[in-house]
């Protein structure tokens, strides 16, 4: 006979009791949540997608209980797209139950599950990230968050509603650099900043890639390939290569174009450290003309932050594809991806997709300033963000990049995305949630959704 209190009630209930003001994205790093877990216990944790990114979680639950695994395309050649993401077999862990359908997994293991980890293309991350909440998991989404701004500020909502512990894949989040250049900024190193450039090398393969034809070739579904439920809550359509398992990202049906891909990253310090906010608009200038259903080969995206209190508006820029950033001066040659903030007092760089190793421009100026950019104020974490989550059941510190924080994230990050997708300028609205000069434009704010697919919407009423 099970007891009238399980282990996956009692961390709920903890934390519950901590209070919703743990998760404030102000008091990242500060805030603890209490939970019944002992640091040396083990958490029970399930997987959905377990291909690619996927891996990552499962690397991470190696050290926690890994009692489920859950996805829709069981072909083992689906399983790797590089040397760093080694194919996954369902033989690597014969202890954990296997599932298609995350519904199932959820509703069969209940009591059994403690953290769900979704590392599914983007389309899908909300239903299941919903599902597992719902059910009072802690959850662990890989970026962006989710596909459209309703479901980011939905699943915000439901953090609070159901007292978990949450947080979203953007590794740099977990960094030190990140910390450093927010350190760097509110000690008045960086003087006032009103201009930001971020870019990436994307789009490129093996994500992105052209298809020949579009519509694209529609074969017969592979066997192994659960093309229903891989489809999720989007307009059925026939199966094509061109989607799964790796090219759907340029699709926007499924994907959030490269700024989807890479914005999380690239934009996750100057947004964390400036404390940016909503844009009241965003620009767009396109290689080509538009297309609504694949991401185009070069897109330069502006971004207009009002000013915030007595800090200044800030422009930011991205650039991905054939735009790229001006050179800072001294600077050879762009590296593949990046991003500079250039203060009235100091410009801050820093090479590659994460914020990991930040540096003053030029260089000269870290050995002039090393005294004061040696003083630390913000507490450090150690590992990722699936190991950040597992620590915050354990008496750790709150999820920097918890859903209070990664749902503002990301609905910058939406927000380009529409401008690229329609190639159209977006005035914003952000307390009504609307797009004001292009009202027809608000169907990607909420996007429609097949039958049986409605999800949180009770979180509304």
């Amino acid at each position: 006979m099970k007891s009238t209190i399980t282990r996956r009630q009692f961390i709920q209930s903890a934390i519950v009791t901590s209070g919703a003001t743990a998760y404030s994205a102000s008091s990242w790093g500060q805030a603890a949540i209490t939970s019944s877990a002992s640091p040396n216990s083990k958490l029970n944790v399930a997987c959905v997608g377990i291909a690619n990114m996927g891996s990552m979680p499962l690397r991470a639950s190696a050290v926690e209980n890994l009692v489920a695994v859950c996805d829709v395309d069981w072909r083992e050649n689906s399983k790797a797209w590089s040397k760093n993401t080694p194919a996954f077999n369902a033989s690597q862990v014969p202890h954990a139950k296997k599932f298609s359908d995350f519904r199932e997994m959820i509703e069969v293991m209940n009591d059994d599950i403690d953290v769900v980890c979704v590392s599914t293309p983007d389309h899908t991350h909300f239903p299941i990230t919903l599902a597992a909440m719902e059910k009072g998991k802690h959850v662990f989404v890989q970026k962006p968050l989710s596909h459209n701004v309703w479901q980011v500020r939905t699943l915000r909502k439901a953090m609070h509603k159901y007292g978990v512990s949450t947080v979203m894949g953007n590794q740099g989040h977990t960094s030190d650099g990140i910390r450093s250049i927010k350190e760097w900024y509110d000690s008045g190193i960086l003087g006032e900043v009103r201009e930001v450039h971020c870019w990436t090398d994307r789009p490129r393969g093996p994500w992105f890639i052209k298809p020949d034809t579009f519509p694209p070739a529609y074969p017969e579904v592979p066997a192994q390939l659960n093309w229903e439920l891989w489809q999720g809550p989007v307009p059925e359509q026939s199966y094509s290569p061109e989607y799964v398992p790796v090219k759907w990202r340029a699709w926007w049906d499924y994907g959030v174009g490269c700024l989807g891909d890479i914005g999380c990253h690239c934009i996750d310090a100057p947004f964390y450290a400036l404390n940016l906010g909503m844009p009241t608009a965003v620009d767009i200038e396109l290689d080509q003309y538009f297309n609504s259903q694949f991401t185009p080969f070069g897109a330069h995206v502006t971004y207009h932050f009002p000013a915030r209190g007595d800090k200044p508006p800030v422009t930011l820029h991205w650039y991905e594809g054939k735009f790229k950033p001006p050179i800072l001066n001294g600077l050879d040659e762009l590296p593949s991806n990046g991003m500079y903030m250039i203060g009235s007092e100091e410009t801050v760089y820093h090479e590659g997709m994460r914020p990991y190793e930040p540096m003053l421009w030029p260089k000269e100026r870290n050995e002039v300033l090393k005294e004061r950019l040696a003083q630390k104020t913000i507490p450090r974490v150690e590992g990722g963000p699936v190991e950040e989550l597992f620590y915050s059941l354990k008496d750790g510190p709150t999820p920097g990049s918890n859903f209070d924080y990664a749902a503002q994230l990301t609905e910058v990050v939406l927000l380009g995305g529409i401008a690229i997708r329609t190639g159209k300028r977006i005035e914003w609205d952000a307390e009504k949630m609307e797009i004001t000069n292009h009202p027809e434009l608000n169907k990607y704010i909420k996007e429609p959704v097949r039958k049986g697919w409605e999800f949180g919407e009770d979180l509304w009423v």
